[in-house]
């Protein structure tokens, strides 16, 4: 009798954990949708008609602005300005704002500005330094003065791991202004 019960608690637990795995999947595939659709408002929004988008392992960049010069390998380091957000619907929203080092959007969000030591460009050895695997993917093959949007699911972000005010699962979205690729 005792051993029925364990064998039907464990057989719960295993539909339970499966559940919350396809739940978790259908999340991503969700935030995808609403990425595609985001990349295709992005790319319409551009008076220029100039704007693009380059998928890569996952993450999507949307290039505002060609930059110059040698593209961003595996092994480089970027020098960058960026903004990032979480992506709860298909739009990009200050209030979804979580980090940045651009005093503009700084100042629009209602962030301390005063130190300005916060608004200098950060420097990123992609071959070292850990970054989430989107946003990684989404650097590489970037241009000194690309202005750019790199998204992507919470799949390539931090994925179950709630992150101060990122939640877990969140699709993000960087955008960013590349300084300086070198290898």
């Amino acid at each position: 009798m005792k051993a029925n019960r364990i064998i039907s608690a464990l057989i719960i637990a295993l539909a339970l954990a499966a559940c919350s795995k396809e739940s978790v999947k259908n999340l991503y595939s969700s935030q995808e949708t609403k990425i595609e659709s985001l990349v295709k408002s992005l790319i319409s929004a551009d008076e220029t008609g100039k704007a693009y988008s380059v998928t890569r392992k996952g993450s999507q960049r949307v290039i505002l602005a060609d930059g110059l010069g040698d593209t961003l390998k595996a092994s480089g380091t970027v020098k960058f300005y960026y903004a990032g957000f979480t992506l709860p619907s298909a739009s990009i929203a200050i209030n979804n704002l979580f980090d940045t080092n651009i005093y503009d959007i700084a100042k629009q969000a209602g962030r301390d500005t005063t130190d300005l030591d916060k608004f200098q460009p950060v420097t990123v050895d992609l071959s070292s330094d850990k970054l989430v695997k989107g946003l990684k993917n989404g650097l590489i093959g970037v241009r000194a003065g690309e202005q750019c949007y790199v998204l992507f699911s919470g799949k390539y972000g931090f994925g179950s791991k709630e992150l101060g005010t990122i939640p877990a699962n969140s699709a993000l979205a960087y955008a960013l202004e590349i300084v300086e690729v070198s290898e």
